[in-house]
């Protein structure tokens, strides 16, 4: 049944496309199948049929006995499935002067969020812009859902926890495969019957009782897409690799074992990916190593574990967990820089005066020895108490890396300080408590290293080569932003008292950057921070361009963190492949990869929030009642949103519980107006909230306002 619903979508578009050419001019069926070369009775018959559904549909105008015309003008175009919460969509076209494209619920035959469509776009009279209908499903955005299974004596049904899967998923009970009445389940669509309003599906995955916490977590993995486990093929490539380096190896590589090297990391990581070797020099300079893991060593192309990797695409990190890219004999044993143990790296080394300046570099492969494992909190103590075994070395580590920073800020970098909310979790994953992670110079200073060498690789490549000895790279793009995004950003601070210099790329991001430290310990830090991210263009992977407008960067590339980043991988290669004197590599192949990686960056930062939208929403439950001082972090035509200052939840305040007026979106100024009273609510704004409802399942907190 799916098939001949198939054909006759493409058939429909066929026939449209043929009306379409002929203008004016009516066809009957006889014609329309002559100028398609389809002259068998039974396909005759066939086009008969659509165009008479297409007259009842209003597609298609019969205008005489037999004869057709398209009703309206009718342009075929292909974009993404946006839905809405109603039940319509809105088409999304990679053509940025075509409009979104309205379709109503009844035209978008089955079509699901996110999906890939073509449709036929005409002028509509009824909304005054174009509206459309689907004809064909180029492809699913995904095929299996979430959620809880509900179990009747004859059949089952799948409740989606994606509030934008608008379906039911209807299961046999031959495919339950053992999965109970009230169990939260991940189901695939195997079929969608012609005429039906549910999709057909069987359970591939059981996860557990509703509201566990293993059970939620890899929920959020199944929805955004991410595998629970390796294949068994992987894991048995990642166990049969040696964890012994031949000495033939290690003849090949510069030996930086008698180096002093260590690593800084979260205390409670595994994957340690990046170390620094630090050796003062008998000139007075400095010789900083940045070492990173050689997992292309062991990984190699076209293999099964180089095919997970690309397809997971990077490690997803939620509230208690690590998803690694790369099966743990690697990502925590054979790859990560572990202390007193030689390992083989891919290193970036520079000479630096006391300065900064850069005097010399090199890149090559590497076998190292790390002295010793740092946490971020091992390292700032270090550095603030000037005491202690590397406390000299962190301390000009430390002195250089604020020297490149202001010199990056100087050059038009942006600083944008974002508050990152962590968790107190119970052995069972429960939230006892919620907290920001406060950023210190331990940080900055391992992030301005590798800043260092991912934009000297980059260069390496790019800056080096151009012009028709030009080499395929992946770069790490970040594109200057919409002068409309930014000038909306400029209007909104300036109710805030901030002033932003939009004159020219430069001035603009020293306002920033002004505005940022201005900012800081302010109420409305957060929400003009994220306001300020939200005006920026979104950072890619891609072969296409080489600069970053955030960094202030004419070259960019993520080159250290390969254990949790496939693209890193890909700039491994590609840096040993020119290295080695090795040819151009195909931009089109590359491009496609990088694109795909941007994809996966995405889902995993979009599962990455909403495992914390869980935990803050787990932790609120046990608040209901409770007042809190909040911001208004965001407005909408149906609420707006709060963020509690003391622990950052955020929750929706909805306008159908603020019953003393009729409060309306002003869009523009970002607030929400009262129609008889004129009281607004403007972003950035402080109120008084009381938390009114939780819902674990679909990760959403209900505020009321407190007068």
């Amino acid at each position: 049944m799916a098939k001949n619903n198939t054909f006759k979508n493409i058939l429909t578009q066929l026939i449209t496309e043929v009306l379409q050419k002929s203008g004016n001019q009516a066809l009957n069926y006889k014609q329309v199948s002559a100028k398609l070369n389809l002259p068998d009775q039974d396909s005759k018959m066939g086009i008969q049929e659509i165009l008479k559904a297409g007259t009842r549909s209003g597609i298609f105008k019969e205008v005489a006995k037999g004869k057709y015309i398209l009703k309206e003008l009718r342009t075929v175009l292909t974009g993404r499935v946006d839905m809405t919460a109603d039940g319509s969509a809105y088409i999304v076209t990679d053509d940025e002067f075509e409009d979104d494209i309205y379709i109503a619920p009844r035209k978008l035959r089955n079509a699901l969020h996110g999906d890939i469509v073509k449709i036929h776009a005409y002028e509509s009279k009824r909304i005054g812009k174009k509206e459309g209908e689907v004809v064909e499903i180029v492809e699913r955005a995904r095929k299996s859902f979430t959620g809880v299974l509900k179990v009747s004596p004859r059949f089952a049904f799948l409740i989606a926890d994606d509030r934008k899967m608008l379906h039911d998923i209807f299961i046999p009970i031959e495919d339950l495969n053992g999965a109970k009445d009230g169990e939260k389940v991940v189901v695939t669509i195997t079929d969608w019957p012609e005429g039906s309003k549910n999709p057909v599906g069987k359970v591939t995955d059981i996860l557990g009782a509703q509201g566990e916490n293993n059970t939620e977590m890899n929920a959020i993995l199944a929805d955004y897409g991410f595998p629970l486990s390796f294949p068994t093929a992987v894991e048995k490539e990642a166990e049969e690799l040696s964890a012994q380096i031949p000495a033939e190896e290690i003849a090949k590589r510069k030996d930086f074992r008698n180096k002093l090297t260590f690593t800084i990391d979260p205390f409670d990581a595994k994957d340690f990916d990046d170390a620094i070797s630090f050796v003062q020099l008998e000139n007075g300079n400095y010789e900083i190593g940045v070492h990173i893991a050689d997992v292309t060593h062991y990984v190699n192309p076209d293999t099964a574990l180089d095919h997970e990797a690309f397809e997971r695409g990077t490690s997803v990190y939620l509230v208690d967990r690590v998803i690694p890219m790369l099966p743990e004999r690697l990502s925590n044993n054979l790859c990560s820089l572990r202390p007193n143990e030689d390992k083989l790296c891919f290193s970036a080394v520079f000479e630096l005066d006391e300065k900064a300046n850069i005097l010399s570099e090199w890149f090559g492969k590497t076998v190292i020895h790390s002295d010793k494992r740092l946490s971020y909190e091992d390292a700032q103590e270090l550095i603030e108490s000037k005491q202690g075994e590397l406390s000299q070395e962190l301390e000009l580590l430390n002195k250089l890396a604020y020297i490149m920073r202001d010199k990056r800020f100087k050059s038009g970098a942006i600083s944008f300080e974002t508050a990152e909310t962590k968790f107190h979790l119970d052995k069972n994953g429960k939230p006892l408590g919620v907290y920001v992670r406060e950023r210190k110079d331990a940080h900055k200073l391992i992030e301005d290293y590798m800043l260092l060498a991912n934009k000297k690789v980059a260069e390496f490549i790019g800056k080096n080569h151009k012009g028709k000895s030009k080499l395929t790279f992946v770069y790490r793009a970040h594109d200057v932003p919409k002068e409309s995004s930014l000038l909306n950003f400029a209007q909104f601070a300036a109710r805030f008292g901030y002033k932003i210099n939009m004159t020219s790329s430069k001035e603009t991001a020293h306002s920033l950057n002004h505005l940022m430290e201005e900012v800081e310990g302010t109420k409305e830090q957060n929400v003009l921070t994220q306001l300020a991210i939200r005006s920026m263009a979104k950072a890619i992977y891609t072969t296409k361009s080489t600069s970053h407008y955030g960094l202030g960067f004419d070259y960019y590339t993520h080159f250290t963190s390969p254990i949790r980043r496939y693209p890193d991988m890909m700039v491994h290669r590609l840096l040993e492949h020119y290295l080695d004197n090795g040819k151009s590599v195909s931009e089109e192949a590359y491009e496609k990869m990088s694109v795909h990686a941007s994809q996966m960056e995405k889902r995993a930062a979009d599962a990455e929030r909403a495992s914390v939208k869980y935990k803050q929403a787990e932790y609120l439950l046990d608040q209901i009642g409770t007042e809190y001082i909040g911001i208004i972090s965001g407005v909408t035509e149906w609420g707006m949103y709060v963020e509690i200052e003391e622990n950052k939840c955020e929750g929706m305040i909805r306008l159908r519980d603020m019953t003393d007026d009729f409060y309306a979106l002003d869009e523009k100024n970002y607030a929400i107006i009262g129609q008889r009273k004129k009281k607004k609510y403007q972003l950035g704004d402080e109120v008084r909230v009381r938390v009114k409802n939780v819902d674990l399942t679909k990760r959403q907190i209900d505020f009321t306002l407190v007068s």
